[in-house]
């Protein structure tokens, strides 16, 4: 449409002519929309407002008085307030160019004025902070003429011929190079082990291949010896098996017989000797019997005998007093007890007859006769009974 003007995106449209703009400006600003301008009465201009760059190459003299040769690249633009704009277009709408040329001046001068205060090492090793102090201390100058920076880079920095920059670095540079060359000995170091573990590797499993490949070689050697004797082997077993079998037959044959030999002689012969100890037994036990009822018998008929004669033998030994000189002390009494040891007498002279009867007895013997016992008033001869239960004929015993 005729007279309507719209600005580019990255552009600021400058009119002047009728009424002024904001704060008293010669021209009115419009950003991001069009405007109807008339034509002949009103004037348009267009500011940039895009990013611009400007390079500074700079001789800096450092704390140190060394000097060094700077190189930094600034990024900039014209603001976007309505302030900035119009700072700028009074001083670069007739001109933009100048706005690099300008912001490179104004850029170097702070360069010179930081680095100035601060030493080689400082710059070299914090160039970050060396940027920040010369963006902060042009903020304000560069606001006043509407521009603002967006990046500031400290390309290169060198000293020339001095060679105090590679003097600093010659230690960090023999440190490194140390570094280096450890490093490279224990890569060395390292590929060499890394061979040598290879080699052994190798070896081993070499070793290993022919270790296993001389167990598969016995096992077969082992396999085949043992297929070439299990023939023998086989027939050496089965005749060993045979000669067990009979081995065992013979023991069992020869323990038949000997369990034969003691069913046909040793028990009969055990039987019989049984059988005689028993008979013999029997016999002694009835032996025994007969000579004890025998004895009995003879002391019975010998108690009987003697019983019989004992009146007799009283009277002989009182007769024997007849004749003799006895004197009586005590009357009666006193003939009374020489009667009564008569009758003592005869007892004894009873007992000790009966004792030697007995022990002959006892020792299995009958004798004819037997002389017993002699007493203070004479002696006494007695006819034993001969043979076994009867009396003997003699007639009575005879008493001197």
């Amino acid at each position: 449409m005729f007279g309507y003007r719209v600005p580019a995106p990255d552009e600021a449209m400058l009119i002047s002519g009728g009424r002024r703009g904001l704060g008293g400006a010669p021209f009115r600003v419009v950003t991001g929309h069009g405007k109807f301008v008339l034509p002949v009465l009103r004037k348009v201009r267009f500011l940039t407002l895009s990013m611009c760059e400007s390079e500074v190459t700079e001789t800096c003299v450092t704390r140190q008085g060394i000097a060094l040769h700077v190189r930094a690249v600034i990024a900039f633009k014209v603001g976007n307030d309505h302030e900035s704009i119009i700072n700028a277009g009074q001083r670069f709408l007739s001109d933009q160019e100048q706005m690099s040329v300008l912001t490179g001046r104004i850029f170097a001068g702070h360069l010179r004025a930081i680095i100035g205060s601060m030493t080689v090492e400082e710059i070299v090793t914090e160039r970050q902070k060396l940027a920040a102090e010369v963006l902060d201390t042009s903020k304000t100058e560069m606001a006043k003429i509407g521009l603002i920076v967006d990046s500031l880079q400290i390309q290169s920095i060198d000293d020339g011929d001095t060679g105090y920059i590679d003097a600093m670095s010659a230690p960090h540079k023999a440190a490194i190079q140390r570094q280096a060359q450890i490093a490279q000995a224990q890569a060395t170091q390292a590929s060499v082990e890394a061979e040598q573990a290879a080699a052994r590797n190798q070896a081993e499993y070499a070793r290993q291949t022919a270790i296993v490949k001389a167990e598969y070689s016995a096992e077969v050697d082992r396999a085949q010896a043992q297929a070439a004797q299990a023939g023998p082997l086989a027939q050496a077993h089965a005749q060993q098996e045979v000669l067990a079998a009979q081995t065992e037959l013979a023991l069992r044959q020869a323990k038949l017989r000997q369990e034969q030999l003691v069913a046909e002689v040793v028990k009969p012969a055990e039987a019989e000797a049984e059988r005689v100890r028993i008979l013999a037994a029997a016999e002694a036990q009835r032996m025994r019997i007969q000579a004890e009822a025998a004895a009995s018998y003879d002391r019975v008929a010998l108690d009987r005998m003697l019983i019989d004669q004992l009146p007799q033998i009283v009277k002989e030994a009182a007769g024997g007093l007849a004749g003799a000189n006895v004197n009586v002390l005590n009357g009666a009494d006193g003939l009374g007890e020489i009667a009564a040891g008569l009758v003592s007498q005869g007892l004894t002279i009873l007992d000790s007859v009966r004792q030697n009867l007995s022990g002959q007895n006892s020792d299995g013997q009958h004798p004819a006769g037997q002389r017993s016992g002699e007493d203070g008033g004479g002696s006494s001869l007695l006819q034993l009974p001969t043979g076994k239960g009867r009396k003997s004929d003699d007639g009575p015993v005879d008493v001197d």
